[in-house]
């Protein structure tokens, strides 16, 4: 990663329990954004601020990010990088809460990306949100969407409540005549999806 705030992110990051997105991962996110030329954005989980800061180097310059977390010393410290990576403190607003009580405030349609990097049991809450905030054109993005394990659930394997919420995001997002998906096999699995 070399030097400089986001190194810092990622070293302060990976010993947290917020752990960050792989620079793969990192440089997907910065394309999704740069391919629809997005201008709003919403992160639900704000960690240290890495995937912040792909997000915002993908979005165009006058972009706003929305990011949402519960961590006060997470925001603090992704402020920080922000700054440092050299966006305006225009550019990122953090909101400390949680993302099913801060989402139903957000304009409806309002928005380009949503990226979602927390709470991964809410995931199927948070598509429903994901599809009200996104604009036509829009993108809705989770992260860990290949961390299912092959093994399937049965009396010898107790389901990770994570990994039956996972598949069932993903079969969803697929089925639905609504979206366009794609299934992206960087770090834990992208799950990208269009809303045409």
């Amino acid at each position: 990663m070399g030097d400089g705030p986001l190194a810092d992110a990622y070293a302060v990051a990976s010993r947290s329990s917020a752990p960050p997105v792989d620079p793969i991962t990192g440089a997907a996110l910065r394309f999704l954004a740069a391919a629809i030329g997005a201008r709003s954005a919403v992160e639900v989980g704000t960690g240290c601020g890495v995937s912040g800061v792909w997000l915002l180097r993908g979005m165009v310059p006058d972009s706003i990010l929305t990011t949402v977390d519960t961590d006060a010393e997470y925001q603090n410290h992704a402020r920080a990088v922000f700054g440092g990576e050299g966006f305006g403190t225009g550019r990122a607003r953090l909101i400390r809460g949680r993302a099913l009580e801060v989402l139903p405030r957000l304009t409806d349609g309002g928005y380009d990306l949503v990226f979602v990097d927390a709470d991964r049991e809410a995931y199927l809450h948070y598509l429903d949100e994901a599809r009200r905030l996104l604009r036509p054109g829009g993108v809705m993005v989770f992260h860990g969407s290949l961390t299912a394990s092959a093994e399937p659930d049965g009396p010898l394997r107790v389901p990770d409540p994570a990994e039956t919420v996972a598949r069932e995001l993903v079969q969803r997002v697929r089925e639905d005549g609504a979206l366009v998906p794609l299934l992206m096999p960087v770090g834990e699995g992208l799950l990208a999806a269009i809303r045409p």
